[in-house]
């Protein structure tokens, strides 16, 4: 994978993926999510973390079996690297991201938007009300900036009171739901605040 410094672009991702396609045998639905589902849309020109889900779990398992024989190796929690690079991805079970689980599989229809099917690898980007609530949940600085940045490129498709409803439910099943609620009021501010 060629590198342009600390953070990987569309572009650079794209080549990694399109060759991760020819090592693989079986079909795995790689869904972005984080910043590099941002990257991905075109609302940020690069990202340094590198996040995809893998909704269906005996494609995970098969993915994480093949990784080794591409060159990479366990990093930290669920990453994984390649000796000399800088860059490596996380790649999450289920229809979890880090520790905040999505309330429906991004594998329905509508829940995520195709970005390019290969022989055997679907790369798609999370749906907007996903992408905004687990940012959100997380609640960096980061993650309110690209929020905004977000609901900026896509304002007129957003529909806010959807995204707080869906924000709220999503909450609810976390265990620092009572820390975790406000950060949609203040991301609401921000966007307020930005335009």
């Amino acid at each position: 994978m060629v590198q342009t410094g600390y953070r990987l672009d569309k572009n650079e991702l794209l080549d990694t993926l399109r060759a991760w396609n020819i090592a693989l045998r079986r079909k795995v639905h790689l869904i972005a999510c984080g910043g590099t589902a941002m990257t991905l849309l075109g609302v940020k020109a690069s990202t340094k973390d590198v996040d995809f889900m893998v909704p269906n779990i005996r494609e995970y398992n098969y993915l994480i079996k093949q990784l080794p024989a591409m060159g990479y190796a366990p990093a930290t929690g669920p990453g994984w690297q390649r000796k000399g690079e800088i860059f490596h991805f996380d790649i999450f079970r289920g229809n979890n991201i880090h520790t905040t689980g999505l309330l429906k599989s991004p594998l329905e229809v509508g829940r995520n938007k195709l970005l390019a099917e290969f022989s055997h690898l679907y790369i798609g980007i999370l749906n907007d009300y996903d992408l905004i609530s687990s940012k959100l949940m997380r609640g960096t600085r980061v993650d309110y900036k690209d929020c905004v940045m977000l609901a900026t490129a896509h304002k007129d498709e957003l529909d806010l009171e959807k995204l707080t409803t869906h924000f709220h439910e999503m909450v609810s099943y976390d265990v620092a739901e009572e820390r975790i609620r406000p950060n949609i009021n203040y991301f609401l501010e921000r966007l307020r605040e930005s335009r």
